[in-house]
């Protein structure tokens, strides 16, 4: 590829990533917004992290997995516990690595 599309690609992957970024903040950042929009605008992220964390979990090979192997879901539990309770992302986000290593070592 020619040095100058990529330059040109990288480009434009910028202005796109950034303008959904910037223009909320350039047309809000004078204004506040009522508490209800507040408060809706904070269960957003969660939303979102769900959305795209419960299909990793609960799905395989294009069907809803419940069973025991579902090493995923059984490794997801006892990580929000330790999340919900630490409100720790470091303690939590090693509790689930150390149980999938431990899982994959011993089984």
């Amino acid at each position: 590829m020619d040095q100058e599309i990529i330059f040109y690609t990288m480009l434009g992957m910028a202005v796109v990533t950034y303008i959904p970024r910037l223009l909320p903040i350039m047309f809000l950042a004078s204004r506040s917004l009522p508490n209800y929009l507040i408060r809706w605008l904070s269960y957003v992220p969660i939303s979102v992290l769900s959305a795209m964390l419960l299909p990793e979990l609960l799905i395989k090979q294009d069907a809803v997995d419940f069973s025991l192997s579902n090493i995923f879901l059984l490794t997801a539990v006892p990580t929000l516990l330790v999340g919900w309770l630490t409100k720790s992302l470091y303690l939590t986000v090693l509790t689930g690595m150390f149980i999938i290593a431990a899982y994959r070592y011993f089984y």
